[in-house]
């Protein structure tokens, strides 16, 4: 079998974690997926799958190795796709994730607009706050906010979320206006629990260039900013949230900003993705696109 057929087939079981699935989606019968599995690791000298009988999962060397296997993919696609009369422009299939509001509120209503300019591209969009793994997950790239580990992909920059604090009117009208951080003390927060380590975040402010932090009582915690936004309009506490993403409760006169002066530290955001010199077309098309929505929808 050709390698990078075999490389396809290699990719689809990953993707499908089951040689079945995948074998239904090639439209093979599974005895050749599995035959041609064997022949890779055969080829490559190394197990790239664990088997057991109800699941398939990637061996260290089969984790690097799909790495490569889908750069070496898109670069054959796109070469296969350099002389087609009909390839004036990217194609092919991106798997991206982002977290959740981000998605809701600014992503997917740009998106007709993305779809129509390049036709041939399809995209998965999926929407967590949970940190997703590019490789075992099968994603192409990931938008992620706040500070970075060092994970070996390339980073490029989105922008900052301004964040900001704000509470329901109803709230307001029954615990007082905080003006200043002092005031704290005799107010409560919904808590936000990091879907990465469940640990309440801090409330936090910027005074005189520095970090400041504390505890901030609080009777409800979310793991989502969706139902974040959700508690605090339903008064059940201060929020820390991103402003574009209560710009329209505030509008509405649903939300209302307090403690303008001492707002947390603004977010980073990036656009994660393998080594620079294997970005597809696609792949590079979506990235400016999407700084330039982010630049747009942040200010």
């Amino acid at each position: 079998m050709d390698r990078i057929d075999l490389f396809r087939i290699f990719a689809r079981v990953v993707e499908s974690a089951s040689f079945t699935r995948a074998a239904d989606t090639l439209g093979m019968p599974r005895s050749s997926v599995s035959a041609a599995i064997q022949e890779l690791e055969n080829r490559l000298g190394t197990r790239l799958l664990a088997r057991t009988t109800r699941s398939v999962a990637l061996t260290p060397d089969g984790t690097i190795f799909y790495t490569h296997c889908l750069r070496l993919i898109a670069d054959v696609e796109e070469a296969e796709a350099l002389f087609r009369p009909d390839s004036a422009g990217p194609r092919g299939l991106l798997r991206v994730n982002m977290p959740g509001r981000i998605a809701r509120l600014l992503v997917a209503p740009a998106l007709p607009a993305f779809i129509q300019r390049h036709p041939e591209i399809n995209i998965e969009l999926g929407a967590t706050d949970r940190a997703v793994n590019l490789v075992e997950d099968g994603i192409d790239c990931v938008l992620r906010v706040g500070p970075l580990e060092d994970s070996g992909l390339v980073a490029r920059t989105m922008g900052e979320l301004a964040l900001i604090n704000v509470a329901s009117p109803a709230y307001l009208a029954r615990r007082g206006t905080p003006c200043h951080p002092a005031d704290l003390a005799g107010h409560e927060a919904v808590g936000y629990a990091s879907p990465t380590t469940g640990r309440v975040e801090e409330w936090e402010w910027m005074e005189d260039g520095r970090r400041h932090t504390r505890d901030l009582s609080w009777r409800v915690s979310v793991n989502s900013a969706e139902t974040l936004v959700a508690c605090c309009l339903a008064g059940l506490g201060l929020i820390q949230v991103p402003a574009y993403d209560v710009r329209h409760h505030i509008r509405a006169g649903e939300l209302v900003e307090v403690m303008p002066c001492w707002r947390a530290e603004p977010l980073p955001m990036a656009l994660l993705y393998p080594h620079r010199r294997h970005l597809s077309r696609r792949l590079q098309v979506l990235a400016d696109w999407l700084a330039q929505l982010m630049a747009a929808a942040v200010m």
